[in-house]
Protein backbone atom coordinates (compact mmCIF):
# COMPACT_ATOMS: atom_id res chain seq x y z
CA UNK A 1 0.00 0.00 0.00
CA UNK A 2 1.98 2.94 -1.26
CA UNK A 3 0.49 6.54 0.12
CA UNK A 4 1.42 9.92 -0.50
CA UNK A 5 1.00 10.95 3.21
CA UNK A 6 1.05 7.55 5.03
CA UNK A 7 3.82 4.89 5.31
CA UNK A 8 2.68 1.54 6.00
CA UNK A 9 4.41 -1.49 7.14
CA UNK A 10 2.42 -5.13 8.01
CA UNK A 11 4.52 -7.15 10.26
CA UNK A 12 3.31 -9.90 12.06
CA UNK A 13 -0.36 -9.26 11.22
CA UNK A 14 0.07 -5.72 12.70
CA UNK A 15 -0.68 -3.14 9.97
CA UNK A 16 1.92 -0.02 10.82
CA UNK A 17 0.35 2.98 9.94
CA UNK A 18 2.77 6.72 9.62
CA UNK A 19 1.67 9.67 9.17
CA UNK A 20 4.22 11.01 7.00
CA UNK A 21 4.08 15.26 6.98
CA UNK A 22 6.72 15.97 9.34
CA UNK A 23 7.55 19.16 7.71
CA UNK A 24 3.79 20.59 9.28
CA UNK A 25 3.84 17.83 12.24
CA UNK A 26 1.81 15.60 10.53
CA UNK A 27 -0.70 17.94 10.30
CA UNK A 28 -4.07 16.34 9.00
CA UNK A 29 -5.29 17.33 6.02
CA UNK A 30 -7.69 16.20 3.31
CA UNK A 31 -4.96 14.23 1.46
CA UNK A 32 -3.99 12.41 5.06
CA UNK A 33 -7.76 11.86 5.46
CA UNK A 34 -8.52 10.51 2.44
CA UNK A 35 -5.50 8.23 2.76
CA UNK A 36 -6.53 7.31 5.71
CA UNK A 37 -10.37 6.09 4.45
CA UNK A 38 -8.89 3.94 1.58
CA UNK A 39 -6.09 2.25 3.95
CA UNK A 40 -8.95 1.51 6.45
CA UNK A 41 -10.86 -0.07 3.55
CA UNK A 42 -8.10 -2.17 2.49
CA UNK A 43 -7.48 -3.66 5.98
CA UNK A 44 -10.72 -3.91 6.68
CA UNK A 45 -10.54 -6.79 4.19
CA UNK A 46 -7.17 -7.91 4.60
CA UNK A 47 -6.69 -11.21 6.26
CA UNK A 48 -3.25 -10.44 6.85
CA UNK A 49 -3.68 -7.78 9.14
CA UNK A 50 -5.17 -8.23 12.68
CA UNK A 51 -4.43 -4.90 14.08
CA UNK A 52 -3.76 -1.42 13.18
CA UNK A 53 -1.03 1.00 14.88
CA UNK A 54 -1.26 4.65 14.13
CA UNK A 55 1.88 7.32 15.07
CA UNK A 56 3.56 10.19 12.92
CA UNK A 57 6.65 10.59 11.59
CA UNK A 58 9.70 11.34 13.47
CA UNK A 59 9.99 12.29 17.21
CA UNK A 60 7.95 15.45 17.53
CA UNK A 61 4.72 15.47 16.65
CA UNK A 62 2.03 12.30 16.60
CA UNK A 63 -0.55 14.77 14.68
CA UNK A 64 0.00 18.04 15.68
CA UNK A 65 -3.81 19.08 14.80
CA UNK A 66 -5.63 19.81 11.29
CA UNK A 67 -3.83 21.88 8.68
CA UNK A 68 -4.62 25.21 9.49
CA UNK A 69 -3.66 26.27 6.07
CA UNK A 70 -6.56 24.19 4.95
CA UNK A 71 -9.35 25.74 8.06
CA UNK A 72 -9.04 28.97 7.10
CA UNK A 73 -11.27 28.18 4.28
CA UNK A 74 -13.62 26.18 6.13
CA UNK A 75 -17.08 26.66 5.47
CA UNK A 76 -20.42 26.48 7.81
CA UNK A 77 -21.29 23.65 4.51
CA UNK A 78 -17.52 22.04 5.91
CA UNK A 79 -18.89 21.83 9.68
CA UNK A 80 -22.26 20.06 8.87
CA UNK A 81 -20.33 17.43 6.72
CA UNK A 82 -17.79 17.23 9.00
CA UNK A 83 -15.57 14.70 7.32
CA UNK A 84 -12.81 14.27 9.66
CA UNK A 85 -15.42 13.85 12.73
CA UNK A 86 -16.78 11.02 10.22
CA UNK A 87 -13.57 9.57 9.47
CA UNK A 88 -12.96 9.00 13.40
CA UNK A 89 -16.32 7.43 13.52
CA UNK A 90 -14.88 5.21 11.22
CA UNK A 91 -11.86 4.36 13.03
CA UNK A 92 -13.85 4.06 16.18
CA UNK A 93 -16.33 2.09 14.91
CA UNK A 94 -12.95 -0.20 13.15
CA UNK A 95 -14.18 -4.00 13.72
CA UNK A 96 -10.42 -5.01 14.39
CA UNK A 97 -8.32 -3.50 16.99
CA UNK A 98 -6.68 0.28 16.80
CA UNK A 99 -4.08 1.58 18.87
CA UNK A 100 -2.69 5.16 18.45
CA UNK A 101 1.11 4.89 19.30
CA UNK A 102 1.45 8.81 20.72
CA UNK A 103 4.81 10.44 19.85
CA UNK A 104 4.97 13.87 20.83
CA UNK A 105 2.33 16.58 20.39
CA UNK A 106 -0.97 15.05 19.92
CA UNK A 107 -3.05 18.08 19.74
CA UNK A 108 -6.59 18.95 18.34
CA UNK A 109 -7.37 16.59 15.38
CA UNK A 110 -4.28 14.26 16.39
CA UNK A 111 -5.34 14.20 19.62
CA UNK A 112 -8.79 13.36 17.99
CA UNK A 113 -7.48 11.00 16.31
CA UNK A 114 -6.13 9.08 19.21
CA UNK A 115 -9.50 8.96 21.48
CA UNK A 116 -11.22 7.36 18.60
CA UNK A 117 -9.00 4.61 18.70
CA UNK A 118 -9.13 1.49 20.88
CA UNK A 119 -5.66 1.76 22.96
CA UNK A 120 -3.68 5.18 23.30
CA UNK A 121 0.49 4.37 24.20
CA UNK A 122 2.20 7.69 24.95
CA UNK A 123 5.97 8.25 24.90
CA UNK A 124 6.88 10.18 27.64
CA UNK A 125 7.44 13.21 25.28
CA UNK A 126 4.25 13.40 24.49
CA UNK A 127 2.02 16.04 25.30
CA UNK A 128 -1.69 16.30 24.73
CA UNK A 129 -4.50 18.62 23.97
CA UNK A 130 -7.32 20.19 22.28
CA UNK A 131 -6.63 23.95 21.28
CA UNK A 132 -9.40 24.91 18.46
CA UNK A 133 -10.95 27.48 21.33
CA UNK A 134 -7.66 29.42 19.88
CA UNK A 135 -8.87 29.80 16.86
CA UNK A 136 -12.29 30.74 18.03
CA UNK A 137 -13.78 27.10 16.95
CA UNK A 138 -13.94 24.04 19.15
CA UNK A 139 -13.15 20.31 18.86
CA UNK A 140 -15.38 18.92 15.90
CA UNK A 141 -13.95 15.45 15.48
CA UNK A 142 -15.02 13.76 18.22
CA UNK A 143 -12.83 15.45 20.65
CA UNK A 144 -15.83 17.01 23.18
CA UNK A 145 -17.77 13.77 22.91
CA UNK A 146 -14.50 11.48 23.45
CA UNK A 147 -12.69 13.33 26.07
CA UNK A 148 -15.16 13.33 28.59
CA UNK A 149 -16.30 9.75 27.90
CA UNK A 150 -12.83 8.90 28.66
CA UNK A 151 -11.91 11.53 31.65
CA UNK A 152 -15.29 12.83 32.79
CA UNK A 153 -17.05 15.54 31.99
CA UNK A 154 -15.69 18.22 34.61
CA UNK A 155 -11.86 17.54 33.55
CA UNK A 156 -12.98 17.44 30.04
CA UNK A 157 -14.35 20.67 29.64
CA UNK A 158 -11.63 22.38 31.83
CA UNK A 159 -9.30 20.94 28.89
CA UNK A 160 -11.37 22.38 26.16
CA UNK A 161 -12.01 25.91 27.56
CA UNK A 162 -8.59 26.72 28.48
CA UNK A 163 -7.21 24.36 25.64
CA UNK A 164 -3.91 23.71 27.86
CA UNK A 165 -1.92 21.02 27.24
CA UNK A 166 -0.92 17.66 28.75
CA UNK A 167 1.60 15.70 30.05
CA UNK A 168 2.12 12.30 29.19
CA UNK A 169 2.46 11.62 33.05
CA UNK A 170 -0.99 13.87 33.52
CA UNK A 171 -2.61 11.63 30.52
CA UNK A 172 -1.97 8.70 32.44
CA UNK A 173 -3.28 9.95 35.72
CA UNK A 174 -6.59 10.94 33.98
CA UNK A 175 -7.18 8.05 31.80
CA UNK A 176 -6.18 9.30 28.65
CA UNK A 177 -4.05 6.94 27.77
CA UNK A 178 -3.29 3.46 29.14
CA UNK A 179 0.70 3.22 29.36
CA UNK A 180 3.53 5.54 29.19
CA UNK A 181 7.27 4.64 27.86
CA UNK A 182 10.34 5.83 26.53
CA UNK A 183 10.34 7.01 23.01
CA UNK A 184 12.50 4.38 21.44
CA UNK A 185 10.55 1.52 23.12
CA UNK A 186 7.01 3.25 21.46
CA UNK A 187 6.21 1.25 18.54
CA UNK A 188 7.71 -1.87 20.26
CA UNK A 189 5.62 -1.46 23.55
CA UNK A 190 2.37 -1.03 21.01
CA UNK A 191 3.38 -4.36 18.78
CA UNK A 192 3.65 -6.40 21.91
CA UNK A 193 0.18 -4.93 23.16
CA UNK A 194 -1.17 -5.84 19.38
CA UNK A 195 0.50 -9.18 19.46
CA UNK A 196 -1.30 -9.97 22.76
CA UNK A 197 -4.49 -8.89 21.43
CA UNK A 198 -4.12 -10.91 18.28
CA UNK A 199 -3.27 -14.33 20.20
CA UNK A 200 -7.16 -14.21 21.66
CA UNK A 201 -10.07 -15.36 19.58
CA UNK A 202 -10.95 -12.92 17.18
CA UNK A 203 -14.22 -13.24 16.92
CA UNK A 204 -14.88 -12.36 20.57
CA UNK A 205 -11.89 -9.17 20.26
CA UNK A 206 -14.65 -8.02 17.84
CA UNK A 207 -17.49 -8.61 19.82
CA UNK A 208 -15.95 -7.58 22.90
CA UNK A 209 -15.10 -3.70 21.45
CA UNK A 210 -18.67 -4.03 19.85
CA UNK A 211 -20.53 -4.36 23.35
CA UNK A 212 -18.08 -2.20 24.99
CA UNK A 213 -19.04 0.36 22.38
CA UNK A 214 -22.89 -0.12 22.53
CA UNK A 215 -22.69 0.23 25.99
CA UNK A 216 -21.44 3.55 26.65
CA UNK A 217 -24.15 4.75 24.28
CA UNK A 218 -26.99 3.14 25.72
CA UNK A 219 -28.19 2.57 29.67
CA UNK A 220 -26.54 -0.22 31.41
CA UNK A 221 -29.44 -3.06 31.27
CA UNK A 222 -30.01 -2.56 27.48
CA UNK A 223 -25.62 -3.23 27.40
CA UNK A 224 -26.38 -6.06 29.69
CA UNK A 225 -28.74 -7.82 27.17
CA UNK A 226 -26.27 -6.85 24.11
CA UNK A 227 -23.81 -8.46 26.29
CA UNK A 228 -25.44 -11.59 26.71
CA UNK A 229 -26.63 -11.90 23.34
CA UNK A 230 -22.95 -11.88 22.23
CA UNK A 231 -21.82 -13.97 24.61
CA UNK A 232 -24.54 -16.48 23.54
CA UNK A 233 -23.26 -16.42 19.65
CA UNK A 234 -19.95 -16.69 21.14
CA UNK A 235 -21.04 -19.64 22.67
CA UNK A 236 -21.85 -21.56 19.95
CA UNK A 237 -18.54 -20.66 17.74
CA UNK A 238 -15.86 -22.91 16.35
CA UNK A 239 -13.08 -20.59 18.53
CA UNK A 240 -14.79 -21.14 21.89
CA UNK A 241 -14.83 -25.35 21.34
CA UNK A 242 -10.87 -24.27 20.07
CA UNK A 243 -9.97 -22.26 23.33
CA UNK A 244 -11.67 -24.71 25.81
CA UNK A 245 -10.28 -27.76 24.03
CA UNK A 246 -6.71 -26.04 23.47
CA UNK A 247 -6.61 -24.67 27.58
CA UNK A 248 -7.41 -28.29 29.08
CA UNK A 249 -5.04 -30.21 27.17
CA UNK A 250 -2.30 -27.62 28.02
CA UNK A 251 -1.50 -26.43 24.20
CA UNK A 252 -1.87 -22.87 22.37
CA UNK A 253 -5.01 -22.69 20.48
CA UNK A 254 -5.16 -22.15 17.16
CA UNK A 255 -8.04 -19.98 16.50
CA UNK A 256 -9.93 -19.33 13.01
CA UNK A 257 -12.20 -16.50 13.31
CA UNK A 258 -15.36 -18.65 13.13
Amino acid sequence: MRYETLLVEVTDRVAFVTINRPDVRNAVSREVQDDLRHLLAVARDDDGIGAVVFTGAGEKAFIAGADIAQLADYTLHTGLTSEMQRLYDEIEAFEKPTIAAVNGFALGGGCELAMACDIRIASDNARFGLPETNLAVLPGAGGTQRLARLVGTGRAIELILTGRMVAADEALAIGLVTSVVPPAGLLAQAAEVAGQILAKGPLAVRLAKLVVRSGMDADQRTGLVVERLAQALLYTSDDKREGTEAFLAKRTPAFTGS
